[in-house]
């Protein structure tokens, strides 16, 4: 990929904002199952990134390890198909697709506000695909 102004400045204002979260003593309590946006910043090559100002994405919350530490799964909206994709609907009737793929932990500081759960059905079906993953 081609360096650009446009790159350059993306990259720029997620550096910027990264700084900010990281100096923020707002404490957040998310817990397993459930869902949260979270800002996953702007990310490297195949790693799935964060939207908006905010560079956020919704994730879901398959451990907590600490207080400070978790381990999420990125969601999307878009369809896909394969072993690496579980569909599901939260509890607010909306259809989701996390990728197991891009499983990966990231410190609590980093979740912004909780938007819904997952039901325990298809929390154990994304745990269990996942051991089989790994």
């Amino acid at each position: 990929m081609e360096t650009t102004e446009k790159l350059i400045k993306i990259f720029f204002d997620w550096t910027k904002l990264k700084i900010r979260i990281h100096a923020s003593d707002v404490k957040k309590f998310p817990k397993e199952k459930s869902i949260w946006w979270a800002s996953l910043g702007q990310n490297i090559g195949v790693e799935i990134n964060g939207k908006n100002k905010n560079f956020e994405r919704p994730v879901l919350i398959i451990k907590k390890y600490s207080k400070d530490s978790l381990l999420i799964l990125p969601i999307s909206s878009k369809e896909k198909e394969g072993i690496y994709y579980f569909k599901f609907i939260d509890n607010e009737g909306r259809k989701n697709i996390v990728n197991l793929s891009q499983l990966k932990t990231i410190s609590s500081k980093r979740v912004i506000r909780e938007m819904g759960k997952i039901d325990n059905i298809d929390f154990q079906q994304i745990k269990e695909r996942l051991k089989n993953l790994i």
